[in-house]
């Protein structure tokens, strides 16, 4: 198994042409997402995969990086070029990035 690139924040928003992929349950979201984000909770990631363009890359991000690294492993292993935004949402925010 390759292992998954890890993005800082600063990094994450560089990367303009990716997907900014949240896998946070859907009342986590209340605590702030990043804008243009895809929301797809990983329980459901594999029923909705199909949701995701491959050709595009794919940033995974949850709270603090454990569940983002799981669906970031899950996507490499189904040819998704693929990054973990390393520190998660808590990462996110202490660095005073935006949030919706």
């Amino acid at each position: 198994m390759q292992p998954i690139p890890q993005l800082t924040p600063a990094q994450a928003a560089d990367r303009t042409e990716a997907v900014l992929l949240d896998v946070r349950e859907a009342s986590e979201l209340a605590e702030g997402r990043i804008a243009g984000s895809t929301h797809i909770p990983l329980s459901q990631l594999p029923a909705r995969t199909f949701e995701l363009t491959r050709g595009r890359p794919v940033i995974t991000v949850c709270r603090s990086g454990g569940r983002s690294a799981q669906a970031a492993q899950f996507l490499a292993a189904h040819g998704f070029d693929v990054a973990n935004l390393d520190g998660g949402m808590t990462r996110w925010t202490a660095e005073n990035r935006p949030t919706l």
